[in-house]
């Protein structure tokens, strides 16, 4: 069955970007990093973080790394400021020298990669002494419920569908797998929180028609199922909740994990 498809940015926006941007303010006003520091975005997508922390903290420099051509190509777009330059690399291999980075942060990526303790590892190498070294995804099993609803739809009438559902796939998105990643990365006064942001719908289809956009997980399995995926919808439209005026109330949760290099 599809799996994830990261290429279009534009379609990434429409099913999640949207939200990810409330939440990449609030995270950064918990970092409260100073002005005029040096950060490092990895797996920086389509710039929301990056666009965020220039918004927030007035930083010295902004330096964005994802592996996705297409999801760079709009951040180039979007976040115009002499102070950012994005590049293409892995997490887990990062082309940037030692101890350079003041706060090194990643947003809604770590779960994606193959081996997030060697990007951690690698979060680390980069940080300069004293720097903060966070992060935050998806809390795919409970609190991300536009996700969740849909998972739990596409169980109900198709069960293999369940190896898909990020809330199984990704058990590093609760508190306790985030905290021991950051302690074993060897970074010290490490703490764990939930970032809750309201996630209002207009109506239905302005719910259904970001699954039609194949970024993403539940999106790529929906375009995958064609004709078939009408089944989903149909139980979807039944389960959520709805107000009078058919606007669709959900949230969404984050779990964020920060915490620091020693100092010299």
């Amino acid at each position: 069955m599809a799996r994830e498809v990261w290429a279009r940015g534009d379609a990434y926006e429409a099913y999640v970007g949207r939200w990810s941007r409330r939440v990449a303010a609030e995270f950064v006003r918990w970092l409260d990093v100073p002005a005029g520091r040096r950060w490092l975005d990895v797996g920086c997508g389509t710039g929301a973080l990056s666009a965020t922390v220039l918004t927030l903290t007035d930083p010295a420099e902004v330096t964005g790394v994802d592996p996705s051509e297409g999801f760079l190509a709009m951040a180039h777009a979007e976040v115009a400021d002499p102070r950012v330059s994005f590049l293409t690399g892995d997490a887990r291999v990062l082309p940037l020298p030692d101890g350079r980075f003041d706060a090194v942060v990643s947003g809604l990526a770590l779960n994606f990669v193959p081996e997030p303790g060697q990007a951690a590892a690698e979060f680390v190498r980069v940080a300069a002494p004293g720097a903060v070294v966070a992060a935050y995804v998806w809390d795919y099993a409970e609190g991300m419920e536009l996700m969740r609803h849909f998972w739990d739809a596409a169980a109900a009438l198709d069960p293999a569908s369940a190896e898909l559902d990020e809330g199984r796939r990704f058990p590093i998105c609760r508190p306790g797998p985030l905290r021991a990643l950051w302690t074993d990365a060897g970074l010290v006064d490490v703490s764990v929180g939930p970032i809750d942001i309201p996630t209002v719908f207009t109506g239905f289809e302005d719910y259904w028609e970001p699954f039609l956009g194949g970024q993403g997980a539940a999106p790529a399995y929906t375009v995958s199922l064609g004709e078939e995926g009408a089944a989903v919808r149909d139980l979807l439209r039944d389960r959520l909740p709805s107000n009078p005026d058919g606007a669709i109330e959900l949230s969404a949760r984050a779990w964020a994990v920060r915490g620091y290099v020693q100092g010299a």
